[in-house]
């Protein structure tokens, strides 16, 4: 059975459309990335999930049909407006959160002892929320969202306000969540980390599914849109080129733009004077590179 199953959802405010079409599936035991350009229909398309919008047209089934309290309950959600309760202590906001998803108050505190520990909260659990870091903040949401031990995570921007060695505690933190079974939808912009935890993702643009399905499948679609380059010459501004980068190696890492010969740029390349090539091939892929390259094709198509 299907944790999550979207299907064909819209959604409108007055004359606007925030989400026009957009299909899913989320199955247990995996890490499901929900990307998309600001404006693009992701958080109405959450929203929606959680049953704090309802659909104009399209279906969501939630662990097999609608939601009711008691699958609400099975969920944790990390929205993008953080909602804790800044002038009051750290330790009795968690225990009230997680009680009222269901969890027995003894149970809650226990808990909640260990996720202190393990996030370096444990000294700060009789402040007030305003007075920690924002880092801070962002580890007592993740525990706030975990603490119930939910089956079905839904995670917008989980990384915010994090440090290099926080980041990595809380990946490792939802890696043991996807092999305990759990189900995580996480929404971020920041594509080396989608690549990073995600086995599948959709991306929705103008409030459509335009990209969906394996990460590795994706990339190996677009393989032949991004090369790597070596040499002298000026590679800055090529025609059909996306994005251009000079990696710390000093390799030249270049996006090309849909349906563009990689053999063409090598030709134009070749043709330029005073440009020397060292070493010229095709790379895979980033899925930056792929989420830049979908986006901007859909604006030439609009």
């Amino acid at each position: 059975m299907h944790i999550v199953e979207v299907s064909h959802l819209a959604k409108r405010f007055g004359e606007v459309t925030a989400v026009a079409d957009v299909s899913f599936t989320i199955e247990p035991g995996e890490i499901f990335g929900l990307l998309g350009p600001n404006g693009a229909g992701k958080t109405t398309t959450i929203r929606m999930m959680m049953d704090i919008f309802r659909p104009d047209a399209g279906e969501i089934a939630v662990f097999g049909g609608a939601l009711d309290m008691a699958k609400k309950r099975r969920i944790g959600y990390l929205p993008e407006e953080r909602g804790l309760y800044k002038d009051q202590k750290l330790e009795p906001t968690l225990v009230y959160l997680a009680t009222l998803k269901g969890l027995d108050e003894k149970v809650a505190r226990q808990r909640l002892g260990e996720w202190l520990e393990r996030f370096d909260l444990a000294e700060h659990r009789s402040k007030k929320v305003q007075e920690l870091s924002k880092g801070m903040q962002q580890k007592a949401q993740i525990i706030a969202t975990l603490l119930h031990d939910p089956d079905l995570i839904v995670i917008d921007e989980p990384f915010s306000g994090l440090d290099p060695v926080n980041t990595r505690l809380v990946k490792q933190v939802f890696e043991e969540q996807r092999e305990a079974g759990k189900a995580i939808i996480m929404s971020t912009h920041q594509m080396y980390q989608v690549e990073a935890l995600c086995n599948r993702i959709v991306l929705i643009d103008n409030g459509r599914s335009v990209l969906y399905g394996l990460v590795n499948e994706i990339k190996r679609d677009f393989a032949g849109n991004a090369i790597l380059l070596e040499g002298e010459g000026d590679f800055a501004t090529i025609p059909g080129v996306l994005e251009t980068r000079k990696q710390n190696n000093g390799t030249w890492h270049m996006a090309l733009e849909l349906g563009v010969d990689p053999q063409a740029i090598f030709r134009h390349l070749a043709a330029q004077n005073g440009t020397r090539i060292e070493r010229f091939e095709l790379a895979e892929p980033s899925l930056d590179d792929i989420f830049v390259n979908v986006v901007s094709g859909n604006k030439e198509d609009s």
